[in-house]
């Protein structure tokens, strides 16, 4: 499994329009993409313009075809206008249990 963490800094005027933009490409994602395993969106606790993105993948190759893909640029067309990122905080390979 493919996994990484990236944050956004957005505008405070466009909090809700970040999160309902990254809301749909989750929902499109995991709906549509069989190699999307889990896309959360999270709030800082403690700073409220900035936000998580934590993805799943079955592996890079599936994370690759996600970056490719419509949801993935419709987000970005429409959250680079008043979103400062991604900001990669962590990206790689789940261990498996039986290593």
């Amino acid at each position: 499994m493919y996994q990484f963490l990236v944050s956004f800094t957005v505008q405070p005027e466009h909090r809700d329009d970040f999160v309902q933009a990254a809301r749909k490409t989750a929902h499109d994602s995991l709906a549509n993409e069989p190699g999307s395993h889990r896309f959360e969106v999270i709030a800082d606790e403690k700073d409220p313009d900035l936000f998580y993105l934590n993805e799943v993948y079955a592996d890079l190759d599936a994370f690759n075809a996600h970056a490719v893909g419509p949801y993935f640029s419709a987000f970005f067309a429409e959250a680079g206008a008043y979103a400062e990122g991604p900001t990669w905080l962590m990206r790689g390979n789940v261990i498996d249990s039986a290593a």
